[in-house]
């Protein structure tokens, strides 16, 4: 029997007494796992004194875990330092933020040939590889080092970027080569897949197919795009979960009839949170109506605060936030509230369900999943309006949206005002085509797309056998 073996960073399989705290990627693998009678298999987010490979399993919810701890070393080297103090960076294409190191670069070849050498035992001839984003780049290459000969795939779930810019890393090519170990490469938008492609053809000397497949280093996979959806059917009912209707009750009475603009993402320089508060600072500032009547809530729970930047981007949301209290606030209205904490899916849900305009303005994003459950967890018959950003890879299926260039003031500005007042037939028309490619194109959708294709690859005998993926 065919199984699916997921290799990722962290593995997080809900429980079945608390899903909550699960996002909707890990609902969609574990229901895949399910299906396949698959491994999970990755970090346990636990530091041990020294790195011993034994794996701890566990059965969670109908799903097989297989986890291991990483030593103080390998955290700072491979973790702290070369996926989010240089890969993280680069591929937001913040390059003058990146801190690379050889050190760091040692650390993830050392963690990713640890990762290989340990999930390698359980994986059995007739299985197929499911390897998850940027941490994991070079784990197909090791496993190949090691013997494996079974279909294996490799999603990104961030941008790639452009390749001016990705030739600004060093060992860019080794890194770049390691992906032609597996057979597909799934990227979330035709954007990143083009950006990719062309550093292949036009950087290191590979060739586009005729069908599609990019052939180089000797070897010819499959690429694709997969953008990546949400459980919209499960999220569409959350705002009516008591926690959901809790949530709401609870924010529209601290509202007092004041239209909410919510903002949610976690901590990080590739937000755009920073223009977001400045956008909402000049409509005040412009529109001198709206004083009291509007109130904006950025949720924020930090990450990273090991990195650098992200102790600075917090000093500047604290300083900018404190700003704008300060110059509108009275004694009755508080036009700006900044959260640093997360909150449950179920609350989320019913928070969106409260908000007039969800403002999510990201300056790049792979993909964004807070852009489609806002719109899953609207009220049909009096549903909010989305501002998104042009460089979030949803924009691209969400053009109903309200699109905007988060580096531009005056289209923020407008946006933010325009969705304000935008009336109630318009709100509707919109939500209406967004909801349809939002249950359409949904994260199983997305699951069965990439899967099915990985399947085609082993049916087929490798890449080179597979004419095209759709």
């Amino acid at each position: 029997m065919t199984r699916l073996i997921v290799i990722s960073n962290r593995v997080n399989v809900p429980t079945a007494e608390d899903k909550s705290a699960a996002g909707g990627l890990s609902m969609a693998l574990t229901a895949a796992l399910r299906e396949y009678q698959g491994i999970w298999f990755g970090w346990s987010g636990q530091l041990a004194e020294t790195f011993t490979g034994q794996i701890a399993m566990r059965r969670i919810n109908g799903v097989t875990s297989a986890t291991i701890d990483l030593e103080e070393q390998d955290y700072e080297e491979y973790y702290n330092g070369y996926a989010n103090n240089v890969l993280w960076p680069l591929f937001h294409f913040r390059v003058d933020l990146t801190e690379y190191d050889r050190a760091f670069d040692a650390g993830y070849a050392r963690v990713n040939a640890r990762f290989a050498e340990t999930v390698r035992p359980l994986i059995e001839p007739d299985d197929i590889v499911w390897v998850h984003d940027y941490h994991l780049i070079p784990c197909g290459e090791e496993l190949r080092k090691r013997g494996l000969q079974n279909a294996m795939g490799f999603f990104l779930h961030v941008p790639w970027p452009p390749r001016q810019l990705l030739s600004t890393l060093p060992k860019h090519t080794e890194l770049v080569r390691s992906l032609f170990s597996y057979d597909l490469v799934g990227f979330q938008t035709e954007e990143w897949l083009e950006a990719f492609v062309d550093f292949i053809t036009q950087e290191v000397g590979g060739k586009r197919e005729p069908d599609g497949r990019l052939t180089c280093f000797g070897r010819t996979i499959c690429v694709a795009a997969f953008p990546i959806g949400i459980d919209a059917d499960e999220f569409m009912q959350m705002p009516n979960s008591r926690e959901g209707r809790a949530a709401y009750v609870r924010i529209k009475k601290s509202l007092v009839e004041r239209a909410l603009v919510i903002g949610v993402d976690r901590l990080d320089y590739s937000k755009g949170i920073d223009a977001r508060f400045q956008a909402y600072e000049a409509v005040l500032d412009t529109d001198p109506d709206l004083a009291g009547r509007v109130v904006m809530v950025q949720i924020a729970p930090p990450s990273r605060e090991d990195v650098n930047a992200y102790q600075l981007i917090r000093e500047q949301l604290d300083s900018l936030a404190g700003h704008v209290n300060g110059k509108f606030s009275d004694f009755d209205w508080t036009p700006l509230r900044y959260v640093n904490r997360g909150y449950p899916r179920e609350e989320l849900a019913g928070i969106y369900r409260a908000s007039r305009v969800a403002f999510v303005t990201p300056l790049r994003d792979g993909m964004n999943l807070v852009a489609k459950e806002f719109i899953a967890a609207q009220d049909p018959e009096d549903p909010g309006v989305l501002i998104l950003s042009q460089f979030a890879g949803a924009a691209a299926q969400l053009g109903d949206a309200l699109i905007v260039n988060p580096f531009s003031p005056d289209d923020m500005v407008d946006a933010l005002r325009r969705a304000l007042t935008m009336p109630l037939a318009e709100r509707k028309r919109r939500y209406e085509s967004l909801i349809r490619c939002v249950r359409e194109q949904d994260v199983i959708w997305w699951r069965e797309r990439f899967v099915s294709a990985l399947q085609g690859i082993r049916k087929h005998g490798g890449a080179k056998g597979l004419r095209a993926v759709s």
